[in-house]
């Protein structure tokens, strides 16, 4: 898998993270509030490389469950 496509589906994972918190965000404690709304509005290009990094493992997992997909489908 290139990295191109790595990050194409980290940023994904990254979408889908802010769309669940925007959901909790109701349900939170302000002082979760004012971090997590810029976390939100961050486009996943712009996050620190910690954060990145974060969803890069997410990617990697789903990666991993792709590729042993692939893996099943090629035995006869």
């Amino acid at each position: 898998m290139t990295s191109e496509k790595r990050e194409k589906l980290s940023a994904q994972i990254h979408e889908q993270w802010a769309n669940w918190t925007k959901h909790m965000l109701s349900n939170l404690d302000e002082s979760h509030i004012g971090n997590w709304k810029k976390q939100i509005s961050t486009p996943y290009s712009d996050l620190s490389e910690e954060d990145k990094d974060k969803d890069r493992r997410e990617a990697d997992k789903i990666i991993e469950i792709i590729e042993s997909e692939i893996k099943l489908q090629e035995i006869p």
